[in-house]
């Protein structure tokens, strides 16, 4: 008996297309990456590929998401402010920093090759995410910690932004010391 092989649409369709594009992207980078490797690796053609995502950075953002690199992570809710973005900045320290050299790799190259800016690629893959912590502020206003008002964005976002560049600037993950003074030397008293 011949088994035909079964034709993948949707949802499976499209996952096997990621993991071939991000198992390329691996292989050879941003740089070499190709729509026939990647249609040679999901065994189908490049139109099944421009079809869903027309330019090379729409498929390399998507393979990244697809891959789990800017999953949203469970915002912390320990009952201090103090504890939650610490919580919060550890998680990342310990899910995320093995990827920053990479994902740095990569934003470079789409960067030479789209002219589109960090800054850009970040919302394009993570969307407005500084509302997280301005969740953090407003939980820990509301239980009395700090007085109420509304957050600058930098001022929201400022310990995510100063452990990104420390994680960019030596790609290793950020010591616990580090995290501390980020929080309880820098940003608390800002907040307060």
């Amino acid at each position: 008996m011949d088994l035909a092989k079964t034709r993948r649409r949707g949802a499976e369709l499209e996952s096997a297309l990621l993991d071939a594009a991000w198992q390329e992207l691996e292989r050879v980078g941003y740089a070499a990456l190709t729509y026939e490797a990647v249609a040679l690796r999901a065994e189908t053609s490049k139109p099944v590929l421009y079809r869903r995502w027309p330019t090379k950075v729409d498929l390399v953002l998507a393979a990244m998401q697809h891959a789990g690199l800017f999953e949203r992570r469970p915002l912390p809710d320990t009952g201090t402010l103090r504890e939650d973005v610490l919580t919060a900045l550890r998680d990342f320290n310990v899910a995320r920093s093995g990827f920053i050299t990479v994902i740095n790799v990569y934003m470079a190259s789409i960067n030479a090759d789209t002219g589109l800016t960090p800054a850009q690629l970040r919302t394009r893959l993570l969307g407005d995410r500084a509302d997280v912590w301005r969740v953090l502020l407003e939980r820990a206003a509301a239980r009395g910690e700090i007085p109420a008002r509304d957050w600058p964005s930098g001022l929201a976002s400022l310990p995510a932004d100063l452990m990104r560049h420390d994680l960019v600037m030596t790609l290793q993950r950020v010591p616990d010391t580090r995290l501390l003074e980020i929080v309880d030397d820098i940003w608390l008293p800002l907040v307060r």
